[in-house]
């Protein structure tokens, strides 16, 4: 009886924590989520329980805490705005999740001189990175503009600056958060990972080992009531203490420039990413260089864009430019299958999320696939909005028993009415 009502709060606190979407890719950065319920088809006419013209343009997946989703975008450069380079301005919206109405829409003002409107930045914009929150602030990052923070009214509480770089592919790692400290891969504008204080914006550690990399970091559970923070990039993975910037290993990683983010489960780190289409499962824990020692398999498949999901024993993802989707066995790396999806899916740079046995695959301009999530290749359905004709680059987020889908214009709220 003691052991029951020990639990008991703890389940609580579980349950409650479930209907949030606090950062990119959900609870733990996963992409997996526990609810059910979800529609597996949608149209312009079909399961939408509401569609708002959002007051920006960007690239970011939304977020949920409560009542309230919160949407990083840009506005007065670049996609439909035309504009001078010197009118781009940065924001962070707030809706409210029963019908999308804005609550608040908080305007950065963006630092001079960022990457202009073109080549690889015309495909993902300036707001590309998903914001995070605790529930008492949300906290979001803009590349050379900095990082910034808002009440959950919408008063700026604080902009610090992370580095002055700029880059053809420009800025997208989202922000994640440790205990006190915010955490930035700032590897674009600084070649650095920065942890700031998350009430007052003040660095507190910074690391200067961080390459070619436009992946989010994730923490990982290493028993003991222990976390570790691991980043993919060039090169490497490395596995630092979040609450000190110590690196406490590194391991061979992707020999390429890395966008893709790591995901975690049970003390393992599965990555992929790399024009050489590479992934591998790494233990963590370990010291120094575990290469040989924690390096659990490698594989010569990946994507260069979208991240993978793992779910019930296995790995899945899609290759952002073939239309391949894959499933691994997580244990041992082994490949089950590649499926080219039909019809052609074109480009996908969101990644999936997995929830009630099911994947969404959200692709650019082709509408999302809904695929069955078992080692063995079953597409559900094929769902496509035809009145929006903007890009679809945020991944899908899984609410209160909804999918929210953002394209560059609109956000959806796809449920049962």
């Amino acid at each position: 009886m003691l052991r029951f009502v020990r639990l008991l709060p703890v389940l609580v606190c579980v349950s409650l924590l479930a209907a949030n979407w606090p950062q990119f890719r959900g609870p733990g950065g996963s992409g997996v989520s526990t609810e059910t319920g979800l529609p597996t088809t949608w149209s312009d006419e079909e399961n939408i329980v509401w569609k708002v013209k959002l007051p920006t343009y960007g690239a970011s997946s939304p977020i949920t805490w409560g009542e309230k989703i919160f949407i990083a975008g840009y506005s007065g450069y670049g996609a439909g705005d035309g504009g001078k380079q010197g009118d781009l301005k940065r924001h962070v919206t707030c809706l409210n999740r029963a019908d999308g109405k804005v609550l608040w829409d908080s305007t950065v003002e963006s630092t001079p001189n960022d990457k202009s409107y073109g080549g690889f930045v015309r495909l993902h914009g300036y707001a590309s990175a998903t914001p995070v929150t605790d529930g008492k602030a949300v906290y979001a990052y803009f590349g050379k503009t900095g990082a910034v923070a808002f009440d959950m009214q919408g008063k700026q509480l604080w902009q610090t600056d992370c580095g002055s770089g700029t880059h053809g592919f420009g800025s997208g790692a989202s922000p994640v958060l440790y205990k006190n400290l915010l955490i930035v891969n700032a590897c674009v504008e600084s070649g650095t990972l920065i942890a700031l204080d998350k009430k007052s914006g003040e660095q507190v550690w910074k690391s200067g080992k961080i390459k070619a990399a436009w992946s989010t970091p994730v923490l990982v559970d290493v028993g003991g009531g222990r976390q570790e923070l691991v980043v993919s990039t060039r090169g490497t993975l490395i596995g630092y203490d979040p609450a000190s910037g110590e690196e406490l290993w590194t391991c061979s990683g992707i020999q390429n420039y890395v966008c893709p983010s790591p995901i975690a489960h049970k003390g393992v780190v599965y990555a992929i990413g790399g024009r050489g289409r590479k992934g591998l499962a790494v233990k963590a824990g370990g010291r120094g260089d575990v290469t040989e020692t924690h390096r659990l398999w490698q594989l010569d498949r990946g994507s260069n864009v979208s991240s993978p999901v793992l779910y019930d024993g296995h790995l899945y993802w899609a290759h952002e430019g073939q239309g391949i989707l894959y499933c691994a066995d997580a244990e041992t790396g082994k490949v089950v299958y590649e499926q080219r999806l039909d019809p052609k899916p074109g480009r996908i740079y969101a990644s999936p999320v997995a929830v009630d046995g099911k994947l969404y695959y959200a692709s650019r301009e082709r509408g999302v696939f809904v695929v069955a999530a078992k080692p063995a290749f079953e597409l559900l359905s094929h769902n496509k909005i035809e009145s929006d004709k903007s890009i679809f680059n945020g991944s899908p987020v899984v609410s209160n028993g909804r999918l929210l889908l953002r394209s560059n214009e609109y956000l959806y709220c796809v449920g049962s009415k």
